[in-house]
């Protein structure tokens, strides 16, 4: 059961000199996506992070992307961790832990998350060609790593095989936002206490 009495859901807006970011989510969704970050693979994989997850996403981004794409993929990271932090409060009730293993043609790739408030990420990840167009792939650890500290969760991202970065990504995309729907979820046991021996996340 995902769905609880308070809407679980942020809004927030971050702007500097390089970038503009305003992210909405809203954790008990249906799945709908609304991206614009001018960057059109990364809008895709956020699409489908939000379809995925049943998450209801709004990302808007403007940066200076005609530098380099990095402080705007950066900095969604660091906007989309904040919001989820956010979203959740103080977490009551959450299954807390995740894990989805999921297939894309020649590729596998398996997401586990905890919801802990400890930041961490460790991203094995071999890509066979970093770039789709002109997009450096390897930004997506730059992503994670923001979405990671600024969200408080440890991430795990395991690439199990694959030869296309487009498949592999996806998948990674597809894993995540499967894990997350799962931690997320409203563990009806814990009558509204948190998972923890510590009392607190």
């Amino acid at each position: 059961m995902k769905k609880t009495g308070a809407p679980r859901q942020a809004a927030l807006h971050r702007a500097t000199k390089e970038t503009d970011i305003r992210v909405e989510w809203v954790l008990d969704g249906s799945g709908r996506g609304q991206i614009d970050t001018s960057i059109r693979f990364f809008d895709h994989m956020l699409e489908l992070l939000a379809k995925h997850g049943f998450f209801d996403l709004t990302v808007q981004a403007k940066g200076d992307i005609d530098i380099d794409e990095h402080h705007t993929v950066e900095d969604v990271g660091i906007t989309m961790g904040k919001a989820l932090h956010q979203a959740l409060g103080e977490k009551a009730g959450i299954k807390r832990f995740g894990w989805a293993s999921v297939p894309l043609d020649e590729t596998l790739a398996q997401v586990t998350v905890d919801l802990s408030g400890r930041p961490y990420l460790v991203y094995n990840v071999n890509l066979p060609d970093r770039k789709i167009k002109t997009f450096d792939l390897g930004l997506f650890e730059d992503f994670f790593q923001a979405f990671v500290t600024h969200g408080g969760l440890n991430l795990h991202v395991n690439l199990q095989y694959g030869r296309n970065p487009h498949h592999i990504m996806e998948a990674i995309f597809k894993a995540l936002a499967r894990a997350l729907d799962q931690a997320t979820m409203v563990e009806e046991r814990l009558l509204g206490t948190v998972l923890s021996t510590k009392g607190s996340l």
